[in-house]
């Protein structure tokens, strides 16, 4: 994807809120900040978070389970643990990558 289009740096979604809302850089900086820091504080305390038009962030536990080496293919113990997903509004996918 040589042609591909970079996504935008924190700094230029600071500007956009800034711009957008009539705000100083350093208020939206601000709000951007708290927006994120809200987001994690709410899936670690409830195991979730939606964002609204978006999607839903939300801790997921996986069982411990067998399997394998691919180097050697010796069967090995992957142990029990929390991941952390996020999972897409249809309305939003559905506005990125329209149904045929």
């Amino acid at each position: 994807m040589a042609n591909a289009k970079k996504a935008m740096t924190k700094s230029q979604i600071v500007s956009y809120f800034a711009e957008k809302f009539e705000l100083t850089r350093k208020q939206a900086g601000d709000v951007v900040e708290e927006f994120a820091s809200l987001a994690s504080n709410q899936v670690k305390k409830n195991g979730s978070f939606t964002l609204p038009g978006i999607g839903k962030i939300v801790l997921q536990k996986r069982k411990a389970r067998m399997g394998r080496n691919p180097a050697t293919g010796e069967a090995i113990k992957i142990p029990a643990k929390t991941v952390v997903k996020a999972r897409l509004a249809k309305s939003f996918s559905e506005t990125i990558v329209p149904k045929k």
